[in-house]
């Protein structure tokens, strides 16, 4: 029987820096705190889960570089019983970075692609694992695997052919990135992803239906129509777009649903680096249970809320049972009109 989850793709650190305002361009600010922490896709989905469950089997896949940064970030994962036996260090290029700029709710980054530009197919031949899930994050976001090929469109798409026929259900995320890109590369991938993770400005961009308003305001009437797109397009089993409101998803066959966010108060969010990676691990944990839609939805919500309580991306992980015991009691958004 199959058990685990493999996270591949963007193995990042952030060097998290917190400001006491957003500045606008040209002023000055001061940074608060300045903290080096795990980052990228894989990264924070695999620390999350590694938090919530230590008995659940994870792997980690993708290319850092054979540098300091790089002997941090493997023995970080190590650290988290996660098997590294694909995660593996190049000789002659840099660890990719981000410098992650947080204040006011808001966050800027600023990214250095080093070794994960140089994820490609050949990287994915060798893995053998009896894993359930096989998680790629971000598109757009790794120079290789966006990169066209003749019978694909893309190499990501090969590569998650490759990974279906292995027998891994295939989970991907984007990062909101080259929006002049966003169709060339994620629709050929489309036809190969079982569950995709998405958020309302990114798949506003694929789809070309508005999901805010001119104003900020959610679309909440054209979500469905947004997520349909998605299966027209090729996705298999299930589409979940998350938004800070909430998340609304459907699994094929089945009807559209919206899940409000649990409460926050603002003045209690730290950060919100990562937010959208914990909302994917806890939907993933629930999703690999063999829990419901919506079930898996609400695990998702309460991970991120955990995660917004913490400036890093995965520092704020807690053990299942303490999200589980939070949605007991928290209130939730109203759904917006």
């Amino acid at each position: 029987m199959r058990n685990g989850i493999i996270g591949s793709g963007n193995w990042i650190y952030d060097n998290v820096k917190t400001l006491d305002r957003w500045p606008g361009e040209g002023n000055l600010c001061n940074i608060l705190s300045m903290v080096r922490a795990p980052g990228g896709g894989p990264t924070n989905v695999l620390f999350d889960l590694a938090a919530m469950d230590k008995d659940l089997p994870l792997y980690a896949s993708g290319l850092l570089g054979k540098d300091e940064p790089g002997e941090w970030l493997f023995e970080e994962t190590k650290k988290r019983n996660i098997d590294v036996r694909y995660l593996r260090q190049l000789d002659g290029v840099s660890t990719s970075f981000t410098d992650v700029m947080s204040a006011e709710g808001k966050r800027t980054f600023f990214h250095c692609r080093g070794a994960n530009d140089k994820l490609d197919y050949p990287d994915f031949e060798s893995i053998d694992v009896p894993a359930k899930f096989f998680y790629l994050g971000y598109l757009l976001l790794l120079a290789k695997m966006d990169s066209a090929d003749p019978k694909y469109g893309t190499v990501a798409a090969k590569v998650l052919d490759l990974m279906r026929g292995k027998g891994y259900k295939t989970i991907v995320d984007l990062v909101s990135e080259a929006p002049d890109r966003f169709r060339s590369v994620v629709i050929p991938a489309l036809p190969y992803i079982d569950i995709m993770f998405i958020n309302e400005v990114e798949l506003g961009i694929l789809s070309g239906i508005p999901l805010r308003s001119d104003d900020g305001k959610l679309l909440v009437k054209n979500l469905p129509a947004a997520v349909d797109f998605m299966f027209e397009k090729g996705v298999k089993e299930t589409v979940i777009v998350h938004f800070p409101e909430g998340a609304g998803a459907r699994s094929a066959g089945g009807k559209y649903m919206y899940v409000p966010a649990p409460r926050i108060d603002p003045s209690d969010i730290v950060g919100t680096n990562g937010a959208g990676d914990a909302f994917a691990a806890g939907a993933i944990y629930g999703l690999h249970a063999g829990w419901d839609l919506e079930k898996s939805l609400r695990l998702g919500g309460a991970s991120s809320h955990f995660n917004l309580l913490c400036a890093s991306a995965s520092g704020g992980a807690v053990p299942l049972e303490k999200m589980l015991d939070f949605l007991k009691d928290c209130e939730y958004y109203p759904i917006p009109e």
